[in-house]
């Protein structure tokens, strides 16, 4: 908790230095990209994933794949602020093991999209789990190993939980990551309620409004604020904050965060998916857990308080350092993960 703290603090100072250089009604611009879409070591443009589409029942998703066909199938799931090139490192280290990589847009990012008009833009946990199930399913994926962080690791404890036979391993940032909505009203400490800012602000109308107008300038600062390590550059922020343009996006992201704070009605759809997530099922398939040891978002812990929500096999590493981002922080760490699930698992197929 202490180094959380430090974290925090070293951000708060920076952050109070460049308002007063600059002045608060120069946030905006001061925030935005200056990058060109080049490297700065090179010059040479920023690759983007190259992405496949395909449609289950309610979306027509877009998705990044990479390795042989007929490999170990790993999904792997980005979270929020985020998008599927925070996987760009962890993709190939993984498909050169001869795994089949999948990297697909959440719902309401990138080139993901709703098939029908009228289906609610939710963003609930049970809807990012099914998701998953509903592309392995059209993916003809009999089982993988999932691997995520935020609204991606919950996508994937959700998916395991709910359908533990399609799941040969999981792999989740900040361990056990389904939400216990029924005590979504009761505090955190003050320090953590305070970065969690944003999820309070979305609350409110006029969060909807922000979220809308400057999606980009919030998504940086939480950049900055999840990973106070990370020394990203304006061309990787622009290369991901193009999926933020996905017109369902507002709405996805407002209904997760009222979601998940009991404020806001799920998808009848979901009921009895949520209804099973509501009892906080443990997770039975073989589990690796990680923390980022300088993650501006969620404490670090050493996996002991969580351990009850593991019932099959569960490690828990710590990685000195890292931010919130693991995956694209430490792409070697988050890769070596998911190889030795895939190595270890008990594929049945």
């Amino acid at each position: 908790m202490s180094e959380y703290l430090f974290n925090r603090r070293r951000f708060l100072l920076s952050a109070a230095a460049g308002a007063a250089a600059i002045g608060l009604a120069d946030v905006p611009s001061a925030l935005a990209s200056t990058g060109q879409g080049t490297t700065p070591r090179t010059g040479k443009p920023l690759a983007h994933l190259p992405i496949r589409q395909v449609r289950t029942d309610v979306l027509d998703i877009g998705y990044h794949e990479t390795g042989p066909e007929n490999g170990r199938p790993v999904i792997l799931l980005h979270g929020f602020p985020y998008d599927i090139h925070s996987y760009a490192e962890v993709a190939p280290l993984l498909a050169a093991q001869g795994f089949r990589v999948i990297v697909p847009h959440l719902r309401g990012h990138g080139s993901t999209r709703f098939l029908d008009s009228a289906t609610p833009r939710s963003g609930q946990q049970a809807a990012l789990g099914q998701d998953v199930l509903d592309l392995m399913n059209e993916l003809h994926i009999p089982e993988a190993v999932l691997a995520g962080y935020d609204w991606g690791g919950r996508a994937a404890c959700v998916a395991a939980a709910l359908r533990p036979s399609r799941c040969v391993g999981l792999v989740s940032v900040n361990g056990y990551l389904i939400q216990d909505i029924a005590k979504a009203a009761s505090p955190l400490p003050a320090e953590v309620e305070w970065g969690l800012w944003y999820q309070h602000y979305f609350q409110t109308e006029r969060g909807r409004a922000g979220l809308a107008a400057n999606r980009r300038d919030i998504a940086r600062i939480l950049w900055r604020n999840n990973s106070p390590t990370w020394h990203f550059d304006d061309p990787t922020f622009e290369r991901a904050a193009e999926a933020f343009d996905n017109p369902d996006y507002v709405d996805v992201v407002i209904h997760s965060y009222r979601h998940r704070m009991g404020l806001a009605e799920g998808d009848p759809n979901y009921a009895e998916a949520e209804q099973k997530l509501a009892l906080l099922p443990a997770l039975g398939v073989p589990t690796i857990t990680l923390d980022g040891m300088a993650d501006g978002v969620v404490p670090a812990t050493d996996g002991r308080a969580s351990a009850a929500r593991f019932s099959g096999a569960r490690s828990h590493r710590q990685v000195p350092g890292v931010g919130h981002n693991l995956p694209q922080e430490a792409p070697g760490v988050f890769a070596d993960a998911v190889a030795d699930l895939v190595h270890g698992g008990q594929w049945r197929t």
